[in-house]
């Protein structure tokens, strides 16, 4: 990094709810001005007022926030609200359309720009025949010929008209970008892009440039489907008599089958993920590790960690797959460094209404809740198994058939006995000290002598009506003494008959 006070920026359209992979930019922005002691700015580009979302606004702020990721400077939340903080204001484009035009006006007087009055009709013509031509898309100058005075007449018609760069017709445009290299565009293979539109907003490409240059913006992190715009704003700095920035494009996301990851394909907002049940650590590890790579075996980082140890020059070239297992992992990695309080806080959050009405007071999920642990990844899998099945048995009474309780080539007659067995052990315990370790330890001492698949499978039955399960010690010790012996009782009672 250079002398120059590092300066990033996260610059979102709302015109929807903020994607994991606008997370990732501007996490990545993030850590690049966090690890130099630099400056992270929100700005918000609502300059495309057409797919302009209500809310848009608010959903980025809290998205971020949640995440941990937030600005110093820029549209912030100050007590829910959405503020504003810094010197280089507005932060918002649609405050700052007095600013692009004054812009744009210079342009145009030094001949870097030019108007255009083609009509909707003459552009998609145009659009046709490079397309039968084999040429790039784009514009073919038509109006870059015009006369001062027929520009000065279609302007006093008030024709309908925009503002257009005036790109050279010769020569290369080439920049260093931190993770794809030495990059280089034909001039004569850009287009002379809409920098004002009729409506006098600001297109992207005017609107980003002048804001990068007055907010100081030292390092542009952004998706790689900005490279090919790139050489139009160099010509813009170039023009404006500006220093750019230092750009690093990051690889596309990518779904499983390699398709590009994209809001219409699932849940992929980043307070979806919130509503599941991921933690805001466990998404954050695994959105840097998409695309970047630390040279170790570690994947599991605190939050300052990765602030030290984050590169852009780790950022690879090729498009990163976003695997949800992996995601489901990290949680779990998560989950499992919290503390039983914690995690009871947590799962507790995802009880499903009718399963409330059969826990008692919190101890059923106290004794519930090492079980759920081993067995989920995120707390929504908790309604996922409620819902197929997975927890009746601790609510109610499971059915099965009596012969069932056999174990392999065990006699009903000495399963009885078995069974009869661990009921009297159990009737001894006192209610206080009856939990998982203390029934583990009490039966296993018990089977030293004895056959332990004749007589722990018809107790995971009896308990669970299931050949598979958690094992039968935990079962008793969510179930508590009373309804472990009642159980054991119905199943005793139905070999016996």
């Amino acid at each position: 990094m250079s002398d120059k006070k590092i300066v990033t920026r996260f610059a979102p359209s709302p015109t929807g709810f903020l994607h994991v992979g606008g997370l990732r930019t501007a996490l990545y922005a993030y850590l690049v001005a966090k690890k130099n002691n630099g400056t992270f700015l929100l700005r918000i580009e609502d300059t495309d007022r057409e797919r302009y979302v209500e809310g848009g606004v608010k959903n980025i702020l809290e998205s971020l926030y949640w995440a941990n990721v937030v600005p110093n400077e820029g549209v912030t939340l100050q007590s829910e609200s959405i503020a504003q903080i810094g010197s280089h204001g507005p932060y918002i484009q649609s405050e700052r359309l007095s600013i692009y035009k004054k812009y744009a006006d210079q342009l145009i007087a030094n001949k870097q720009a030019y108007y255009c009055f083609c009509t909707p009709e003459r552009l998609a013509q145009v659009r046709e025949e490079r397309q039968k031509n084999k040429l790039p898309p784009g514009y073919d100058g038509f109006c870059k010929n015009l006369t001062k005075e027929e520009v000065a007449q279609k302007l006093a018609e008030n024709q309908n008209h925009v503002v257009r760069l005036n790109m050279p017709d010769d020569g290369e445009t080439t920049w260093n970008d931190l993770i794809h290299g030495e990059v280089s565009f034909k001039n004569t293979d850009v287009d002379d892009q809409v920098l004002l539109k009729s409506d006098g907003y600001p297109t992207y490409h005017l609107a980003v440039v002048v804001d990068d240059h007055e907010m100081e913006i030292s390092h542009v992190v952004r998706g790689d489907e900005w490279i090919s715009s790139t050489p139009k704003h160099l010509q813009l700095y170039s023009y404006l008599g500006w220093t750019p920035p230092v750009f690093a494009h990051l690889p596309l996301l990518l779904n499983t089958d390699k398709s590009k990851l994209s809001k219409r394909q699932g849940d992929v907002a980043v307070l979806d993920y919130k509503e599941k049940g991921y933690l805001p650590e466990a998404l954050i590890n695994f959105v840097a590790f998409l695309g970047w790579n630390p040279g170790t075996p570690q994947e599991i980082f605190s939050f300052d960690e990765l602030v030290q140890t984050f590169n852009l020059n780790r950022v690879g070239k090729a498009g990163a797959v976003f695997n949800l297992e992996k995601l489901d992992w990290y949680n779990r990695e998560y989950l499992k460094k919290m503390s039983a309080d914690d995690f009871k806080n947590y799962i507790s959050a995802f009880i499903p209404e009718n399963m409330k009405e059969k826990i008692d007071n919190g101890k059923m999920l106290t004794r519930l809740a090492p079980i759920l642990l081993d067995r989920i990844s995120k707390g929504s899998d908790l309604v996922k198994m409620y819902d197929e099945g997975e927890l009746t048995y601790f609510f109610e009474t499971p059915k099965y058939l009596p012969e069932k309780l056999l174990w392999k080539t065990t006699p009903k007659d000495q399963t009885i006995l078995n069974l009869q067995g661990i009921y009297d052990l159990l009737s001894y315990s006192k209610d206080e000290d009856f939990d998982v370790d203390h029934v583990k330890e009490e039966i296993m001492e018990y089977l030293q002598d004895k056959e332990k698949g004749g007589t722990l499978h018809p107790m995971r039955l009896a308990l669970s009506g299931l050949d598979k399960s958690p094992d039968p010690f935990v079962i008793a010790g969510v179930l508590g003494k009373k309804e472990t012996l009642s159980r054991l009782k119905i199943a005793i009672d139905a070999l016996s008959k």
